[in-house]
């Protein structure tokens, strides 16, 4: 399609979104909303989040995960967010398909480039044409650069990622520039100088206000004007898993209103004034219509002095209760021989605290730490026992005991199939 022609469509499309928010979202609709700083756009502070769509016999269940994002669109969500490489590259032609017949006009649509993938300044428009193909669109409203950190941050703005975005805003082809965030909190800040981006999205929940951004970032991009999309709010679902540790049940008890563990967490995040929509991976009937029924009324500063410190309390016993008890501060990074420290630690505590099978906290490390997104291999077992890390901690764990404990754990037998699996699945 020629890019004068991908203009002109994106413009009909963006005239028909801006008609469909006004009749179809106002007022009366079961959802709140936040506006994005830099675009005006009013989005829904609850957003869908494609990667983990309800599956059968190993693939997407399509006309389960199509019925479950209409319904989402219905009752007022308009922030629906995908990427190359979820569901296998599947993720993105379902949505598009999900988005026929009206849907489309009706939601601010997001993907992201695959930074890893990236080889060149050619590579960029490549991709991105492929996504609009695939998503059957001639516009990506939000457009993210996949899962920066400061090292893969100037490795594609040397590529020229800056004039791409350039070019792509201008022609229509996307409509705001944004970027996915998984780097240290000492590099959050300068990507966010590097360009003049319009959003951003950070992991952000209860357990990890010190992780990644973390809060010190969520107010820093706000300040600078961004609007902030917050992904793992509920971790991949491990703080609303059920049943509870003991020890954390025992302190939801405690609370006056009762409340789900999600509901806890959801309000938590939503109860951040600089946070604009909150993805949910919501592959189940039940898990969507919880969050619809919270976004209705969730609003910006309503948990009370007490709530708050109920949840920080089940924050602070998570963390003591976790087999490693860090807080993903990052004092020990970069580590001299390149192990990915919190990354490591963090696949660990998945399953020994919060239950994830030895399968999903295997792939859970290989993607940390493997080097297919971030570009550099950070195994446990390249720990050279140094000890510079162990001057730098905290909490003054034993961090080489510890990591050599987690290469024993995940880098035996099963390392190499999960490492193919997660190839195959970041290499869609």
């Amino acid at each position: 399609m020629a890019i004068s022609q991908r203009a002109s469509n994106a413009r009909v499309r963006t005239a028909r979104a801006r008609t469909a928010l006004k009749w179809r979202f106002y007022p009366g609709d079961p959802m709140l909303y936040r506006k994005m700083p830099k675009t005006g756009d009013e989005l829904s502070i609850l957003g869908f989040g494609c990667m983990r769509l309800p599956q059968k016999d190993g693939r997407i269940d399509e006309a389960r995960a199509v019925r479950q994002i209409r319904r989402a669109i219905d009752c007022g969500v308009n922030y629906v967010d995908t990427a190359w490489p979820y569901h296998g590259g599947e993720s993105e032609p379902l949505l598009g398909r999900a988005l026929a017949g009206g849907y489309r006009e009706r939601v601010r649509l997001a993907t992201k480039l695959p930074t890893w993938l990236v080889k060149s300044r050619a590579d960029m428009d490549r991709f991105l044409d492929a996504q609009l193909r695939k998503l059957d669109t001639s516009r990506i409203d939000y457009y993210l650069v996949h899962s920066l950190n400061g090292g893969n941050w100037d490795t594609i703005a040397a590529l020229g990622v800056a004039d791409f975005l350039d070019r792509a805003q201008a022609d229509g082809r996307i409509g705001n520039a944004g970027f996915s965030y998984h780097g240290i909190r000492e590099d959050f800040a300068r990507v966010v100088a590097a360009y003049p981006w319009r959003f951003c999205q950070i992991q952000y929940n209860y357990l990890d206000e010190e992780l990644q951004a973390g809060t010190v970032g969520l107010r820093h991009a706000a300040a600078q004007g961004l609007g902030v999309i917050v992904m793992e709010p509920l971790r991949g679902g491990t703080l609303a898993a059920s049943p509870q540790p003991p020890a954390i049940e025992a302190l939801w008890r405690q609370a006056t209103p009762r409340r789900t563990p999600a509901e806890w967490a959801l309000r938590w995040v939503w109860n951040h004034p600089e946070v604009t929509s909150v993805l949910s991976g919501m592959n189940d009937e039940s898990q969507l219509e919880e969050n619809l029924r919270i976004a209705a009324d969730a609003r910006a500063g309503a948990l009370t002095a007490a709530e708050v410190s109920l949840v920080t309390a089940v924050g602070r016993r998570y963390r003591e209760i976790m087999k490693v008890g860090c807080t993903g501060c990052g004092y020990c990074q970069p580590c001299p021989s390149g192990v990915n420290i919190p990354g490591s630690f963090d696949a660990y505590n998945a399953l020994h605290t919060f239950g994830k099978s030895a399968q999903e906290a295997g792939f859970q490390y290989v993607l940390r730490v493997s080097g297919m997104v971030s570009g550099s291999r950070a195994y446990a077992s390249l720990c050279s026992q140094c000890r510079d890390c162990v001057e730098k901690c905290p909490q003054n764990l034993q961090i080489p005991d510890l990591l050599e404990q987690i290469a024993r754990e995940f880098e035996g037998d099963t390392l190499n199939d999960i490492e193919a699996m997660a190839r195959r699945l970041f290499h869609a």
